[in-house]
């Protein structure tokens, strides 16, 4: 089925990401770099130690994608194998995670609404018990508090008021599975603060896998969550993906064009940010006229929101995904012919990932300040 290229290709895209995730694992978990010099060098140890992030976060989309491909093997529908993207960035001095993600490319025809449905929503199912089973670990596992000051040796010092502003501090943001699985399962004397989770490799790498479930189950267009709407609305995925990408890019964002911001900055803002508006709409299938009035009363909206509650902020960090969701895949979905409901079993699933969607997502994954 598949050429000794193809698998060569595939196998060393693998094998470079693992790599990668480990060097970033270095970066974020213990302070150590191959690129840094003296005791911030990631040594061979440290390169090992690193892996307890990297073989979890990476094994957790590797599950995630054979979902995907033995559902569509089942199905009898062609598909590449898994596809991995290497995405190190530390030789920039820029933080990364190690990777951009993982797909499989369809190269077979699906006429149906079920095949569509089953694809879709087994590669996020399958990845979530994987990440719950590394989170339940992890949590329940947790070193001593005193770990912390193996990293940060400064917190040691009864004297440290913390870094000064030129430090730039980084956390995870919160979501309703991550919080409540540490409530429940690790020691409340132990479970370090959301700033210092990065350096807990086994809840790292399971927050990552919340986060990318969460991006794939949006039900956006031909994201998984996307498939997963598709089969259980007939009729109206096109509403439903509309009017979520309208919610998620409006959600981002607010903030950006404001009445308190300098006239002679809002002259260029507002015009970049209207035509950036509008090309993320270009692939949603709207007339001109209506994809014109839908940017201008959603920047609109945007405006009165940053007029009566200047502190609100969206998160901005998610416009680079709308521009990617809106303008690379676009909010519409192949049609198949008929409109036959799923049986309850699947519809059970499909509100199953509904759920899990609700649980990962967070409004500020990443917070920088």
């Amino acid at each position: 089925m598949y050429s000794g290229k193809e698998y060569l290709k595939h196998g060393l895209l693998f094998i470079v990401t693992l790599i990668f995730t480990t060097f970033a694992g270095g970066e974020w978990v213990y302070g150590k770099s191959i690129i840094a010099s003296g005791d911030d060098f990631l040594t061979l140890e440290y390169f090992w130690k690193s892996m307890a992030y990297s073989i979890p976060f990476i094994g957790i989309l590797l599950i995630h994608e054979l979902g995907h491909f033995f559902t569509s093997i089942y199905h009898k529908v062609k598909c590449t194998l898994p596809f991995f993207i290497p995405g190190w960035l530390g030789f920039i001095g820029a933080p990364s995670i190690g990777t951009f993600g993982a797909i499989i490319q369809m190269k077979g025809f699906v006429n149906s609404r079920k095949k569509f449905f089953d694809i879709g929503v087994a590669g996020p199912l399958a990845g979530f018990v994987i990440a719950v089973g590394v989170l339940a670990y992890g949590f329940m596992t947790l070193p001593e508090s005193e770990y912390i000051y193996s990293i940060h040796p400064e917190y040691a010092d009864p004297d440290f008021q913390g870094y000064g502003e030129e430090v730039l501090e980084f956390e995870l943001g919160d979501n309703l599975l991550f919080n409540g699985m540490g409530r429940l399962l690790a020691d409340p004397n132990r479970l370090p603060e959301m700033s210092e989770m990065i350096h807990y490799p086994y809840l790292f790498a399971g927050y990552l896998a919340l986060f990318f479930t969460a991006l794939n189950l949006l039900p956006i267009g031909q994201l998984d969550g996307g498939h997963v709407i598709f089969g259980l609305f007939p009729g109206k995925h096109r509403e439903i993906s509309l009017t979520t990408f309208t919610l998620f890019i409006g959600y981002a964002g607010i903030g950006i064009i404001s009445p308190y911001l300098p006239a002679e900055e809002l002259i260029f803002r507002i015009p970049l940010y209207l035509g950036f508006l509008y090309i993320c709409y270009s692939k949603s299938g709207l007339q001109l006229q209506s994809r014109i009035a839908l940017v201008l009363s959603l920047a609109a909206f945007q405006y009165a929101i940053a007029f009566f509650k200047p502190d609100w902020e969206g998160y901005q960090g998610w416009l680079f995904y709308s521009f990617l969701l809106g303008r690379v895949m676009g909010v519409a979905h192949p049609e198949v012919s008929g409109h036959q409901p799923l049986d309850k079993k699947r519809q059970a699933i499909g509100w199953l990932a509904i759920i899990i969607f609700i649980l990962c997502f967070s409004p500020r994954p990443f917070i920088f300040e």
